[in-house]
């Protein structure tokens, strides 16, 4: 058996993201208000899955809603709600992340959460917000193991903080880049003179390519990436997931161009959305200001918006926090042996550090920061 080596954060690792400085927990955790919570389901030799939710604020989700938009990169996926948030602009629920067989088994129970809260004993209708990644590759996925005492165990268990990461809640059985994936996790955090905006992201990621960090070609020094010639076929197909929360008081409108953004970082760790890839970029604002009450009691609303020549600083703290999660579901996940007992090695620490001094790409924190005024 082969040692695992200790896990952590890319950051940690001297592997920094951009220019602007991250929030307290660089997690999607510092934009006020949002939890999350995590149920893993790993049962014998063959359940390596789980469920992860994502909360935007302590109230009643569907009587007070956030703006919301989302952004498809390739629409290989069973995202659920998506039409409802493309027409309405909202969401009015939790997003909740899992597997794909498991996606109507987990919206059909965050409905039933829903219509039992408090204040919703009359609402007739819920738009359940459910993404998911193909874990099949370790995974009974045809067992259906996530069930409703999963999922509403993952929304009374979320909170703030810190967030676990990698082999954890709906990245228990993923696999990314040729080496285990899960769950990541980053933020940004602007200077005052931009609004002073947290831009949190978190990441489920099961998808193919190859492998670069900050520029770097890690997949092609380590002999693994799609196309290689090998005795098992590296995986391409499978998914990414990204959830985008900001205090930014932002429209649907300026939400889908901060979620388009994100894509610049899928491409930039040597993702490139295969046919079989279902890639999704959900964007939601918690600015107060931004609610749309379920119900109103004026004709009109009056949406507070960043001016569309302010976006631009929202626009690369999502590139940078986008680009760390993933790269933080790669550094956080351990080794994992599944169904047939198929084994997906996580990403080789040591030798991935010796790829980036050779490349001279670490340690980038020490160069001029960016203004914070």
């Amino acid at each position: 058996m082969i040692a695992q080596e200790k896990r952590v954060r890319a950051r940690d690792l001297g592997i920094s993201i951009g220019i602007l400085p991250t929030g307290k927990w660089n997690a999607i955790t510092d934009v006020e208000g949002v939890k999350v919570g995590h149920v893993s389901v790993i049962q014998g030799d063959s359940v390596r899955t789980g469920v992860t939710a994502i909360i935007p604020h302590d109230g009643n989700i569907f009587q007070d809603k956030v703006p919301a938009a989302v952004y498809v990169g390739n629409g290989f996926g069973k995202l659920m709600g998506i039409s409802q948030i493309r027409e309405l602009g909202n969401i009015e629920t939790p997003i909740l992340l899992t597997n794909t067989l498991n996606a109507p088994k987990v919206a059909d129970a965050l409905i039933d959460y829903m219509i039992h809260l408090p204040g919703n004993e009359k609402v007739r209708s819920v738009n359940p917000v459910v993404g998911e990644t193909n874990d099949g590759g370790l995974n009974d996925i045809r067992g259906r193991h996530v069930h409703k005492e999963h999922v509403f165990q993952s929304l009374k268990e979320a909170k703030t903080g810190p967030v676990a990461e990698g082999n954890v809640g709906a990245g228990v059985g993923t696999e990314t880049l040729g080496f285990k994936g899960g769950i990541g996790t980053a933020s940004r955090k602007l200077p005052p003179s931009k609004g002073g905006y947290t831009v949190g992201v978190l990441v489920q990621s099961n998808f193919g390519g190859v492998l670069q960090i900050n520029g770097a070609p890690v997949g092609r020094e380590l002999h693994n990436f799609y196309m290689m010639e090998k005795k098992e076929p590296h995986k391409v197909d499978g998914s990414c997931m990204i959830i985008i929360a900001t205090d930014a008081p932002l429209s649907p409108r300026n939400l889908e161009r901060l979620a388009k953004r994100s894509y610049i970082a899928f491409g930039n760790v040597g993702a490139f959305s295969s046919n079989g890839s279902g890639d999704y970029s959900i964007a939601f604002s918690t600015h107060p200001a931004c609610r749309v009450p379920y119900n109103g009691k004026t004709i009109e609303m009056e949406v507070k918006d960043v001016h569309n020549d302010e976006m631009s600083a929202l626009f690369m703290a999502v590139w940078e926090a986008t680009e760390e999660a993933l790269l933080n579901s790669l550094f956080m996940a351990e080794d994992m042996t599944g169904i047939n007992k198929r084994t997906v090695r996580s990403l080789p620490i040591k030798e991935t550090l010796q790829i980036l001094k050779k490349y001279n790409v670490l340690n980038h924190d020490k160069l001029p920061k960016a203004t914070t005024k």
